[in-house]
């Protein structure tokens, strides 16, 4: 019986994925008001009473699309207590966790440039999605100062460069927007991305001959 339950779950964990899957790729492809939910439906393989079932509607899919592409799964564990966040935080040196904050952002934006784009037009001209995401503060500005203000404490980092100005100036080069402008505009492969990143961050952020020890 346990069994059987096991190999239940593990299909709608994958039902479940699919649909994430399909709804991702047709939203960037087409915009979230120009995707219909049976289009979303086919691609997955799935009865679109399926995806009700699941979902309830779509902006509760799209909801679901955005947290599954910023964590990477499913999982419900909040980026600042996933263990690569943990790791730049309990790093030894400014570099080691600059380092690890750019190999980890890639990851991430690599799944989430293009839907976040997608979720700015799809806010702009419906309204009510903003009631999906109703925090004032920006959950990305906040793991950001959360890092940058653990870095500028380590040994490495430019004693000139305050905690808050480290962050704006991590916000920025970590953009989706530029992510976007370098590896789809450009066609910059994401691992020379990832260089470019810690190198111009480094400049800003460490010393001298801390920026030269460590590239990742």
């Amino acid at each position: 019986m346990r069994e059987g339950k096991g190999k239940q779950g593990s299909k709608a964990r994958e039902t479940r994925r699919r649909i994430i899957d399909a709804a991702g790729a047709l939203f960037v492809e087409r915009g979230y008001g120009a995707t219909k939910l049976q289009e979303i439906a086919d691609r997955a393989g799935v009865a679109v009473q399926t995806i009700y079932f699941v979902f309830r509607n779509k902006p509760s899919l799209l909801k679901e699309l955005v947290d599954v592409a910023i964590a990477g799964d499913d999982e419900p564990v909040p980026t600042m207590e996933r263990p690569w966040f943990q790791e730049v935080l309990t790093a030894p040196t400014a570099e080691a966790a600059l380092a690890g904050l750019v190999v980890g952002t890639r990851g991430t934006l690599e799944r989430v440039a293009a839907i976040n784009e997608m979720v700015r037009a799809a806010t702009s001209s419906d309204p009510e999605l903003r009631e999906l995401w109703p925090q004032e503060a920006d959950p990305r500005y906040t793991v950001i100062s959360t890092a940058a203000g653990s870095l500028t404490g380590k040994p490495g980092a430019r004693a000139a460069v305050p905690a808050g100005e480290a962050a704006d100036i991590v916000y920025g080069v970590l953009s989706p927007e530029l992510f976007l402008v370098l590896t789809r505009d450009r066609g910059w492969p994401p691992a020379q991305w990832e260089r470019w990143a810690y190198d111009t961050l480094a400049a800003q952020l460490l010393t001298e001959d801390a920026a030269r020890s460590h590239r990742p």
